[in-house]
């Protein structure tokens, strides 16, 4: 009997030991953290920069902030310029939903309205690119800049404004840029509203693409180029066909990426992809500023002191005539009364830059210490 009883209380004591193991692994999994285990959304994006280019890593640098926050649930999958479709094509390719988002600059999309090149390459009155997207995420910019794509183009593309580059040089020659007098008539590649300045010093304007600039200045198509820095522009080739590369200038004075996404599947997301999709740009445009000091100087250095190219700093008398051609270019471009998206629009962008840039200039020129005195006092010293 006793054994019956035994059986019975220890059939008893398994029981409640199972049930409670069931409540506590229940309870165990309501505490969880909640993890969507939805299939992965993969992405095509393709970046507007050839393989070899820094800012093809630049581009990589955002992809893999996104990959790496999203956690499973959404993967971009990098493709080089070219991939899919060509740089200057990409904003369409994006739209039409044939590739999925972008990694470029504003100033490729040029051709379909000049306030483009407003938003990453605008005339040289901001201090600096890190001051322009202050102007672009806290001064009236990313409004500006939706009513561009959603308003005013209608593209079905949702875009970010990220990565602040330092001053392009005004680029690379076969023999040195002395005078104003010699920029008329030459053959000289760049980008965006830049083709509106070098037109107004009298140049003729090639636009290309990265990937095709060194090939056409080793031909002789062209007769100068720009790129971007050092880092890009050894990468890419140029020393070896050009030993000339003159620092400082005002044409592209201020230059920022953009990244951007098909509109319709952005939409779609839920608001915490959307939040990393956003907040990566961020986070890549401050690594990149990092990441950028330490990467040109070295690749100056190495152009400089191992192939032969000369370093030289763009004259004054060429510094200011860009400043009276930008005068120049915007006054045309507001004065456009060809439609209501052309003249007023750009006008009204301009306006909103123009205020940004004289209240935060006069704080900034008033607080900081010249760095160049503090320089010279540390390092230039024999």
């Amino acid at each position: 009997m006793s054994d019956v009883k035994t059986k019975r209380a220890g059939r008893r004591g398994f029981l409640k030991t199972a049930a409670l193991g069931g409540a506590v692994a229940a309870a165990g999994t309501l505490a969880a953290p909640q993890v969507s285990r939805a299939q992965t959304i993969t992405w095509r994006f393709q970046s507007t920069w050839p393989t070899r280019d820094i800012f093809h890593e630049f581009a990589a640098d955002y992809v893999k902030r996104v990959n790496d926050m999203a956690g499973g649930r959404l993967r971009l999958e990098l493709l080089p310029a070219g991939a899919v479709v060509g740089a200057f094509q990409l904003l369409d390719a994006v739209s039409a939903g044939t590739l999925d988002g972008g990694h470029g600059v504003s100033a490729y999309w040029f051709g379909k309205n000049k306030a483009f090149s407003l938003f990453g390459t605008p005339p040289a009155w901001f201090r600096d690119a890190n001051n322009y997207l202050g102007w672009f995420y806290h001064g009236g910019g990313e409004a500006l800049y939706n009513e561009l794509i959603g308003e005013i183009l209608r593209v079905n593309v949702v875009g970010f404004q990220t990565g602040p580059m330092p001053t392009q040089p005004l680029g690379w020659f076969k023999t040195p840029v002395e005078r104003v007098e010699q920029l008329r008539g030459l053959k000289f590649r760049t980008v965006g509203l830049a083709t509106d300045l070098f037109n107004e010093l009298g140049s003729a304007v090639v636009a290309l693409p990265g990937g095709e600039i060194v090939p056409a200045l080793e031909r002789g198509v062209i007769d100068g180029a720009e790129f971007n820095n050092p880092s890009s522009d050894r990468l890419l080739g140029f020393p070896d066909v050009a030993k000339v590369y003159m620092l400082q200038s005002f044409h592209q004075h201020t230059e920022t990426f953009e990244v951007q996404f098909n509109k319709a599947k952005y939409d779609a997301l839920p608001a915490e992809l959307k939040a990393i999709i956003r907040f990566s740009a961020e986070a890549a445009s401050a690594d990149m500023s990092w990441k950028l000091q330490e990467r040109y100087p070295k690749d100056l250095i190495e152009m400089t002191q191992r192939q032969g190219v000369r370093a030289i700093t763009t004259p004054r008398p060429i510094l200011e005539a860009q400043l009276r051609a930008w005068d120049a270019v915007v006054a045309r471009l507001e004065g456009d009364t060809s439609s209501p998206a052309a003249g007023p629009f750009f006008k009204k962008v301009c306006d909103s830059q123009r205020d940004w840039c004289r209240r935060t200039g006069t704080y900034f020129l008033r607080n900081e210490a010249p760095s160049v005195l503090a320089f010279n006092h540390f390092f230039a010293r024999g």
